[in-house]
């Protein structure tokens, strides 16, 4: 009952965060929810905190995880089709991603609190060409609480090649932000 009323709030919170545009970010390890202002906060190697070990079916049938991903800079984008600010990204993110996939750094999206109908409609329509979790009752975004939650859709973070949560921003990401936090993490 517990993870229930766990997951409603979260899904609450992310739904408001996807409405608003308020600017703040929640420091590492504040479980409040905002609505984020897309900018990058980038933590310095000894403040990042593991990511939990996620895995779960894509979007298109298969399976994906973060350990399939170990020693590789991981693009973790949390979205769902109903969302305008994930609309808007979808883009950025797909354009930074082919960008530097040859330099080792791999996209993963995560579809949260979605119809999988819509959410393969609006990847026919983005063609982002990376792997999306299908993740209807929010359980990766549960994971990820007691580190650097997502806290708000869309929410990016940023996986160094240790497996830690190296960055993350709240809200759509700009181009040159989203480029500059991964481009600096993959060159640690």
């Amino acid at each position: 009952m517990r993870t229930k009323s766990i997951s409603l709030v979260l899904l609450a919170a992310m739904v408001a965060g996807c409405a608003g545009n308020q600017s703040g970010q929640p420091q590492a390890g504040d479980t409040r929810f905002v609505a984020g202002d897309g900018k990058m906060q980038v933590f310095e190697a000894g403040e990042r905190k593991p990511a939990p070990a996620i895995e779960g079916p894509t979007l298109d049938g298969g399976t994906a995880s973060l350990a399939a991903h170990k020693g590789k800079v991981v693009v973790l984008n949390f979205w769902a089709s109903w969302c305008g600010p994930c609309r808007a990204e979808a883009p950025v993110l797909k354009e930074v991603a082919a960008k530097t996939k040859n330099s080792g750094v791999e996209f993963l999206g995560v579809d949260f609190k979605d119809r999988q109908a819509d959410a393969l409609a609006f990847e026919r329509t983005e063609k982002t060409g990376y792997p999306h979790l299908f993740d209807q009752p929010g359980k990766v975004a549960l994971a990820f609480q007691g580190t650097v939650p997502p806290a708000a859709i869309p929410s990016t973070l940023i996986i160094d090649e240790q497996g830690r949560i190296a960055a993350r921003a709240l809200g759509a990401v700009k181009y040159t932000d989203l480029l500059d936090a991964v481009t600096k993490v993959r060159d640690e």
